[in-house]
């Protein structure tokens, strides 16, 4: 199994707009992927800064090229980050799952 994690800061006071965003865009962009196996978002305000981490288990790193394209630590972004994203990022974070307990 991978693991995609991906990075990014807004404003603080954008934050609940950008998680809202978030959860009605990208959690169905990302569970309609084929190969999906599950997504997470976490939110951690930092004074006047709020950080989102989108967490995705793929099933293979062909499923995952699938959502963000050749290239698996190319960060993917949607139009609309523009409006809240502080900066972008160039790539996310790819690990290999060793064990898991549900």
């Amino acid at each position: 199994m991978i693991i995609r994690i991906w990075h990014g800061r807004t404003a603080r006071s954008r934050a609940d707009e950008y998680g809202e965003f978030l959860t009605t865009w990208a959690m169905q962009d990302l569970r309609g992927i084929p190969g999906n196996i599950s997504a997470t978002i976490l939110r951690r305000d930092e004074n006047d800064v709020s950080h989102f981490l989108t967490i995705s288990s793929w099933e293979s790193e062909d499923a995952v090229r699938e959502f963000a394209g050749g290239d698996l630590l190319k960060a993917r972004y949607y139009p609309d980050d523009r409006d809240f994203l502080l900066e972008f990022e160039p790539q996310v974070q790819i690990y290999n799952m060793v064990a898991h307990a549900p």
